[in-house]
């Protein structure tokens, strides 16, 4: 009796499952803008989907790019219209150089970022910045494509932790 009765409320799950409409997925966070997303408002995901999370910098430097610039003009616009958030801009570099290199790059770059946004009228107490080096790869691999990935600052929502590191 308790087999039929699970039988059964096995297939209403599975009928209920595939009368359900599709949802939406949010973007990769390569800041277009374009894509869709059923992100809650302010979410981690909508900045991501609908903002851009990451700008990225030439080898061994520290200085906004106009791509740069435009990324982080839609994080500040974001962060005015959402002003209960609170973020973290986590600077990275590529594996060349040292450890010590590294963290200072990363920090440099995560300040760049910060300093912009802070420019754009976001308060300072709003945005904390770490460094992880080379320690945080957003992409495998020892080739110039990878490299240029993981030389970025990486804007997320305060508690959200995109690269899993530390």
């Amino acid at each position: 009796m308790k087999f039929k009765a699970l039988g059964a409320f096995a297939g209403l799950a599975l009928l209920a499952a595939c009368s359900s409409s599709p949802t939406t997925t949010a973007s990769t966070g390569n800041g277009s803008g374009a894509e869709s997303t059923a992100a809650a408002p302010g979410s981690e995901q909508d900045l991501v989907a609908n903002v851009g999370d990451r700008v990225f910098f030439a080898f061994n430097q520290s200085s906004l790019s106009s791509d740069s610039d435009s990324t982080l003009s839609r994080q500040a616009a974001w962060l005015a219209k959402y002003p209960s958030v609170n973020v973290l801009v986590a600077g990275n570099a590529d594996e060349r150089g040292t450890e010590t290199y590294n963290l200072a790059l990363g920090e440099r770059r995560a300040d760049a970022a910060r300093d912009y946004l802070v420019a754009q009228g976001v308060a300072a107490t709003r945005i904390q910045t770490i460094s992880y080096g080379k320690d945080c790869p957003v992409a495998a691999g020892n080739d110039s494509a990878s490299y240029q990935q993981n030389r970025n600052a990486i804007t997320s929502v305060q508690g959200f932790n995109p690269q899993n590191c530390h």
